[in-house]
């Protein structure tokens, strides 16, 4: 007698804390607005600069930058190795939510590692190198790279002068003395917002700004913005104002130089949709007569991790449990 077929189900693979890491990294690359061959060839003039440097250099420079070019995205503290089931998430992870998290752990709930949208730590201190990337970003809306070079290269001295002072290791230092796995995921998040807004708006089309804020108000993230008070809005323009050619301003490490405003309108930008713009920047863009759209800087940064959240439960066939505090919600696709 035959005995009935046996087959053999896949087993599950345990997600680690390397692969939530290697996963938001290659994704951050898929979905970097520069393209994955600048993302390489960024990549690939570190390792130049440090295949030249002397040996007592080299023991002090940031090996993880030759394969991660994104400096603000990074496990601060942990064992690599870790199985990861639940995770605490925020976009602002401070000591304060750290004693939370370590309140919560005691009190029974399950915590095996907590992210920060915003980096912190060694992520925060070299925040400034990222901001790099908005020379090719911008490079890519028609204005010449000598140009954007130049504008951002100021950017860039202004940020670092602003973090170099400051602080940068207390968080860190909590999650140390706490013992919880700690990492954060900024620019990585950024580029899935980016990605999927052009996508969205280029499919769309629009005519006016108010179907920007339409298509944007169709979103969970920020339908929830909504509830909260902090809806997508117009800055500059109206309703009726015609989009023109649409640049999705979400990443590149913060807000872009106000001095790229002017050259965006000369190279036929019409609208802007961004995160956040300071009132400086809001002033230089009526100057040049640019739309600005607002979708919201919390609602954008949650769109962002529920993106990379989303891929990583489908790779590994899991569904993860979270903790959210400090304003991020899970919305799943």
């Amino acid at each position: 007698m035959l005995s009935a077929p046996f087959y053999f189900l896949p087993r599950k693979v345990d997600m680690k804390l390397k692969d939530i890491q290697n996963l938001f990294v290659q994704e951050g690359k898929k979905t970097d607005p520069r393209g994955e061959s600048v993302v390489e060839l960024d990549l690939l003039r570190r390792k130049e600069e440090y295949d030249i440097l002397p040996v007592n250099k080299k023991e002090t420079f940031d090996v993880e930058s030759l394969t991660n070019p994104y400096y603000d995205s990074r496990v601060l503290y942990g064992n690599e190795n870790l199985e990861i089931k639940t995770i605490m998430v925020g976009i602002d992870i401070e000591t304060q939510e750290l004693l939370l998290a370590k309140n919560l752990i005691n009190s029974g709930v399950k915590i095996d590692l907590v992210i920060a949208h915003h980096p912190e730590g060694y992520a925060y201190s070299t925040f400034s190198s990222v901001i790099g990337m908005q020379t090719d970003i911008l490079n890519k809306q028609g204005i010449p790279v000598n140009i954007t070079e130049k504008i951002v290269s100021e950017r860039i001295k202004e940020v670092h002068r602003s973090v170099s002072p400051q602080n940068n290791e207390r968080v860190y230092d909590a999650a140390k003395l706490l013992n919880i796995p700690f990492m954060t995921a900024h620019s990585v998040a950024d580029n899935h917002v980016a990605s999927f807004l052009k996508d969205k708006i280029d499919n769309l089309r629009p005519l006016y700004l108010k179907e920007i804020i339409k298509m944007l108000e169709s979103l969970p993230e920020y339908q929830h913005a909504i509830k909260i008070g902090h809806a997508p809005f117009i800055l500059s323009g109206d309703n009726y104002s015609r989009c023109g050619k649409v640049f999705v301003d979400m990443t590149g490490g913060t807000e872009g130089p106000i001095e790229s405003f002017e050259k965006l309108a000369i190279a036929g930008v019409g609208t802007i949709v961004a995160m956040h713009v300071s009132p400086k920047g809001v002033k230089e863009a009526e100057k040049h007569h640019l739309n600005i759209v607002l979708a919201g800087h919390i609602s954008s940064d949650n769109l962002g991790l529920n993106l990379l959240f989303d891929k990583l439960e489908k790779k590994f066939d899991q569904k993860l449990e979270f903790v959210e505090c400090s304003g991020f919600r899970r919305f799943r696709r």
